[in-house]
């Protein structure tokens, strides 16, 4: 399976039912469900910094997850580009650096984008969806 790409996250994400796009004052995108985002681009903050040079990543995204145990299970497991901060401790949230998102393989990237979305949708368009899809 190839590389995922940033612009894969767009696709997968606005490829989702119900979905809507807004920019809240920014240029970077937040996908959203019912009101309710699932994945967001950020813009650069203070506490996403890069350890060697304290200078603040200009890519991070982040993407909803089910409950605090999949955060964990992703931000735990050295073989994902996850991450997360104290800004983010009790948000079922996980982070990725745009840059690292060709870590993951379009299908994996498929999987979180569908799991954020499931995260955030209530519960007719989550169970909709799913047996949409024969799940």
């Amino acid at each position: 399976m190839p590389a995922a790409t940033v612009q894969d996250v767009h696709d997968l994400a606005a490829a989702m039912p119900h979905v809507t796009v807004h920019r809240p004052g920014t240029p970077n995108p937040v996908y959203q469900v019912g009101g309710k985002s699932f994945v967001f681009f950020r813009t650069p903050r203070p506490d996403a910094v890069d350890p060697d040079t304290g200078e603040r990543y200009p890519d991070v995204i982040v993407f909803w997850v089910g409950s605090e145990a999949d955060k964990q299970s992703l931000v735990q497991d050295p073989g994902t580009p996850f991450f997360t901060t104290p800004h983010f401790d009790g948000h079922p949230s996980v982070l990725v650096r745009a840059g690292r998102i060709g870590e993951l393989d379009r299908d994996e990237l498929a999987e979180i984008v569908q799991d954020a979305w499931l995260a955030q949708a209530s519960k007719r368009r989550a169970d909709a969806w799913l047996a949409g899809r024969g799940t």
